[in-house]
């Protein structure tokens, strides 16, 4: 029988420092990492306190990041990437300022390089058809519908 490993509060404090290093965390996954861990509550406020104020974990740092990364290396659109750091419980605030780090027309480059990839790779004769899977694409990576639906009448007649 296995039995769970208990941690000191310095050990589970340098553990999740070294969580909180490796890459940008949000609140909610180091919370859920210290309950893994089988930490107290008491525990857990006192280890994120810590964090917090040795710059271990920084909301705005991290929905930066996570902006950043998901739009480069995903081609994710404003309203997918405010969905899930939604899910992930970060600030209206917090989002807004991640968001705007992308400028309008870094964005729009994306979408229209994006879009010139993607309508070649659409084996589909009709148009209507073609037209929804096109859309469908672009809606399920979160951009906006109107820029969508410009795009696939220009890109598709």
């Amino acid at each position: 029988m296995q039995t769970k490993k208990t941690y000191t509060l310095q050990e589970a404090t340098k553990k999740l420092e070294h969580f909180c290093a490796y890459q940008e965390r949000c609140h909610q996954e180091v919370r859920q990492k210290l309950m893994q861990m089988h930490m107290i509550p008491e525990a857990i406020d006192v280890i994120i306190v810590h964090l917090l104020k040795h710059n271990f974990l920084n909301e705005e740092r991290f929905a930066k990041a996570y902006v950043s990364g998901k739009f480069k290396f995903k081609n994710w659109g404003k309203v997918r990437l405010s969905f899930e750091l939604k899910k992930k419980g970060i600030s209206k605030h917090n989002i807004n300022s991640a968001l705007a780090e992308i400028s309008d027309e870094e964005y729009l480059g994306v979408l229209n390089n994006l879009a010139e990839k993607v309508v070649f790779t659409i084996k589909e004769t009709n148009v209507l058809k073609k037209k929804k899977k096109f859309v469908d694409y672009f809606l399920y990576r979160g951009w906006e519908s109107h820029l969508v639906y410009d795009k696939a009448n220009d890109l598709i007649k």
